[in-house]
Order: structure tokens, then sequence, then C-alpha cells
């Protein structure tokens, strides 16, 4: 149990004193923790922010005994300490023993799956409150989750990735709470056309390491999955909230289906090249399109081509793709795009040179 814990099992709005509920409750837990041996009723009146304000004795003991019941409620030992004399000297305090977290022991197994839920994403807003996850666990001296561990070393090449969502994510998703209607310009993964689309979006989801909308294309009538690395520009969301209704059950499974559907790609690869993509190599088609000279032939199963054409593009000349055609597109695609950015670095670069 934590104090944010208990701030979020109140309200908080202001009491007498205008202190919120949660505040004093928070002060309450403080002393009560920090408390040499224990504190009576006057003393915490007294001594805690939030109580010294109430309008009457009567009021200070409602406030209490409420506060109490609540602190119990939400898992804090709160104890009372009878001190054999007048009910003035019975004092409160938290059994600190009770409260504190036992010490952390987990399994190889168990290490593992954080290790491996740390690596999940990509995206730097969660990576760092992951980050900081596992460095305190370090520093407490988990075993196994040291640079070198066996935990993350049996983890190399298997942790999945979840890629940025970049900045369509959020107007999207409050576009999907709200059903307004959105507008972006879109890149089609088969030819690389840009094309503005209007649609009703229904659930943001995520497959294979990328993030996709699926909702209904208002210009096809009909329902559509957008990969949300293929959006570009803004995202326009309508002024009007309950512009549409979604349906009662959208099988995202089934709308995504064709996207996730597994599929074998033919490659050309430079011999002793591309390990990783040889490591997942199937049996290769019996009719296969012209192989470059001196080049290997590999197949390798895949169900997203955006997904692979980013792998993919990252070998360069170095791997060749012969077959589907769409895939091939997309990674000739980043290539040219990665060749014309790198010619206008070279021709700034000439350019203030000569200056």
């Amino acid at each position: 149990m934590s104090e944010n814990s208990v701030a979020a099992g109140v309200g908080s709005s202001a009491g007498p004193g205008g202190v919120p509920p949660a505040e004093r409750l928070l002060n309450l837990v403080i002393a009560l923790v920090n408390t040499s041996v224990s504190m009576t009723k006057q003393q915490v009146r007294q001594g805690v922010a939030g109580y010294g304000d109430a309008p009457s004795l009567e009021a200070f003991e409602r406030m209490f005994e409420r506060d109490k019941d609540t602190l119990r409620g939400l898992g804090v030992p709160v104890v009372t300490v009878d001190a054999g004399g007048h009910s003035d000297d019975v004092g409160y305090r938290i059994d600190n023993e009770a409260y504190a977290l036992p010490a952390i022991d987990l399994t190889p197994a168990e290490l593992g799956v954080l290790a491996l839920a740390a690596q999940l994403w990509g995206d730097k807003t969660l990576r760092t409150d992951t980050s900081r996850a596992m460095t305190k666990l370090r520093a407490a001296g988990t075993p196994g989750l040291g640079a070198s561990g066996a935990a993350e070393d049996a983890l190399v090449g298997l942790a999945p990735r979840v890629r940025a969502v970049g900045d369509a994510y959020g107007p999207l998703l409050d576009a999907v709470t709200e059903r307004r209607t959105v507008r972006f310009r879109y890149r089609t993964a088969s030819t690389g056309v840009l094309a503005d689309r209007r649609v009703e979006p229904w659930r943001i989801a995520v497959r294979g390491g990328g993030w996709y909308l699926v909702g209904r294309d208002v210009d096809r009538e009909a329902p559509r999955v957008f990969r949300l690395s293929r959006i570009e520009g803004r995202v326009r969301v309508g002024a009007r909230p309950g512009a549409f209704a979604i349906p009662d059950h959208v099988d995202v499974d089934a709308v995504l289906g064709a996207a996730g559907q597994e599929r074998v790609a033919v490659l050309a690869v430079v011999p002793e090249r591309a390990s990783a993509v040889r490591a997942r190599a199937v049996e290769v088609p019996a009719h296969v399109p012209p192989v470059p000279e001196g080049f290997d032939v590999v197949a390798i199963p895949f169900r997203s081509v955006t997904t692979l054409a980013e792998e993919l593009a990252g070998y360069a000349d170095a791997v060749v793709v012969l077959a589907p055609p769409e895939l091939r597109a997309d990674v000739v695609r980043r290539l040219q795009a990665a060749a014309a950015l790198g010619a206008s670095t070279g021709s700034d670069d000439e350019e203030g040179s000569r200056g």
C-alpha cells in the first residue's frame, strides 16, 4: 500500500478547514507512521494538518473516526495503543511491519517476464518509466537483473517491439472516446500514394509491433484498417461529439485478419549476410522470380508488410526482395527516400563549404 493508493481511495473535495480529504488522510498516515510510540486524539487534532480547523470536538471525533475506518478499509493497519488509564490516553499508530512491502524475491522466470516487459515499449515516454523501475530493482540487489544477467541474455532477439505511436494517437483516441469523425492524409502500403481519408474511428489496436485504427471509411462505406505510422500530417477531429454509433461488437481480430494473415516473402540475400533473416527461413516456393547472380534465395514468413519492410530496408543492398511485389515496392520506397535524404544532406554540405 502506497500513499498514492490512499489518495486514490477518497474524494478530493475540501473539508471544513479547506484541506482536501485525500491530503488530510496522507497527513495522518505520515504522522502515524513516524510517531515514536503512538498519537492520542488530542495530539492528532493539534499536530496533523486538516483536523485543527474542525468546528467542534464532536466534528473532529466524527472526522477522525471516519478517516480511521477509511484507512483500514484501504488496508492501512491503524492499531490502537491502550495505555491502561483514562480514555484520553488511548493512542494510535500504524504497524510499520504490517504496512511495509515484503522483500522482493523473484524466480528466474518472473525476472525474465519483467525484463521482457521492460523491453516491450520503444516509445520514449514509457521507456523512461520502465528504465527507472528496472534500475530500482537492480539497486535493491535483485539477482539476475545485472547488465549481463542470464535473464536478459536469454531474451536477446525475443523481445517484441511496439514502435512509437506518433502524433496521431492522441487525437484518434479522443475521437474514439467522443465518437467524432476524423480526417487525415494516408499513404497506402501498396502504392505509396497519399490520399485524404474520412473515417468514423471505432477502435485502436496493436498488432505485429504496429498501431492500427479500425473504423468505417466514410467515402468507401466499409470498415477499413489504417496503420498509424502511415498517417501523415495532422489528424483533424470533427467538432460534433456523438456523430456516429460504434457497432456493439467490433471484432478487431477479424477486421485485422487481412493485415495479419501469414504469407511468405522470397528474398535474394548476399552470402553470409542477414543472419537474423536466415534464422527464420522456411522452404522456398517451387516458382520464384529470377535471382541475381551470386545471391542466395531465402524465404521467410511474415504478417505485416510495413514491419518487414522496415527490417529489410536496414540491410540496404545485402537483401533484395523478389516477392511479393507490395513488399518490394515498400522497401524500394524506403531506400529511395533514404538516398534522397543523403543527397540533400550532401548538397547542403557542399554549399556550406563554398561559403
